[in-house]
Parts: structure tokens; C-alpha cells; sequence
């Protein structure tokens, strides 16, 4: 799987919310170049790991809807009438 990638617009968030995310709960600065690096070392590294599960929790829901599809043409299967 090739490295995620994401839009300036979405770099640029997400790499805000690092920054806030780091001065709260850590206590320093990070800079914007800092920010944008472990963004990109986090997609590299972990992004697939998020990606995957984002397939399986999918895979799960597309799995439960054509069960219940199936439920509903066996409930439409006509049978002869009794005699």
C-alpha cells in the first residue's frame, strides 16, 4: 500500500491539531515544519494500520447488509399451494 496522502487543506488541519494536541496535553510548542514531519512519519508508519481497520469495520457492514438481503429474497421464494 502506497503512503496516504491528503490535501494541503487537510495537511494543514491536521497538522494544527497536532500542534494543539501537543501544547495541551504535552506542554511545548511545535512548530508548523515539526508538525507536518510526524504527520507525515505517523501516515508512513501507522497509517495502514488505520487504513485496515477502516476496511475491516467496513468489510463488517457490507457483510451484515447482504445478510439481510438474503433474509429478504428467501422471504419472497413463492411455493406451490397445498393440495
Amino acid at each position: 500500500m502506497s503512503v496516504v496522502e491528503f490535501s494541503k487543506e487537510e495537511k494543514a488541519l491536521i497538522t494544527q491539531k497536532l500542534q494543539r494536541y501537543v501544547a495541551t496535553e504535552l506542554g511545548f510548542e511545535m512548530g508548523s515544519f515539526d508538525a507536518e514531519f510526524l504527520l507525515d512519519f505517523v501516515s508512513k508508519e501507522l497509517g495502514c494500520y488505520f487504513y485496515n481497520r477502516g476496511l475491516y469495520d467496513a468489510q463488517t457492514v457490507v457483510n451484515a447488509r447482504f445478510e439481510e438481503m438474503a433474509e429478504a429474497i428467501v422471504a419472497l421464494e413463492k411455493f406451490e399451494p397445498s393440495d
